[in-house]
């Protein structure tokens, strides 16, 4: 048996026995919150194993392939949003990123008073490089999958996504 399988028994039974102390825990949901996080554990893991030859963590990379798709730039505050990072660790990355010459930071053009931030070309050649290899890695994630299944774990990802925001929109505690 894989160490994931040995994990995934693990899970199952301690959320069993919790529901056996607490009846009214919701045991597939909590499952299912497990699962998914488990998931993105065991996949950022991996990604950050590949870019660390390249001196990048998940979010330097995230922020550089935000930069790569938008070619004329972002503001830090925008990136914030999209990479959801904060300020001060958008600060750190963007530090990163302008010190490795793989993205510039200039005053914006219309209004002196924004900066904005873009991919360098050795930015963009990094990005280049590194995609391809991870490309099977990706594929193999979801190799059990068929398209059919793909569209619809998409879509299922994106209403749980949305029902999260809503939740924690909606929750007055910090």
């Amino acid at each position: 048996m894989s160490k994931l399988n040995e994990c995934l028994d693990h899970m199952d039974a301690g959320i069993a026995r919790v529901g056996e102390m607490l009846p009214d825990v919701p045991q597939q949901e909590v499952r299912l919150t497990r699962l998914l996080m488990l998931a993105g554990t065991t996949m950022l893991t991996e990604l950050e194993r590949e870019l660390k030859p390249h001196g990048l963590n998940d979010s330097d990379f995230r922020t550089l392939m935000i930069l790569y798709s938008t070619p004329e730039g972002a503001s830090p505050s925008e990136l914030c949003d999209f990479a959801q990072q904060g300020a001060t660790n958008m600060t750190r990355i963007s530090n990163v990123l302008v010190k490795a010459g793989l993205i510039t930071r200039a005053p914006s053009a219309e209004d002196r008073r924004r900066i904005v931030l873009t991919i360098t070309a050795a930015g963009k050649r990094l990005v280049r490089k590194m995609l391809p290899p991870l490309f099977p890695k990706v594929l193999g994630s979801f190799a059990s999958l068929n398209a059919s299944d793909k569209r619809t774990l998409e879509r299922l990802l994106r209403r749980v996504l949305l029902d999260i925001d809503s939740v924690h929109r909606s929750d007055p505690s910090p």
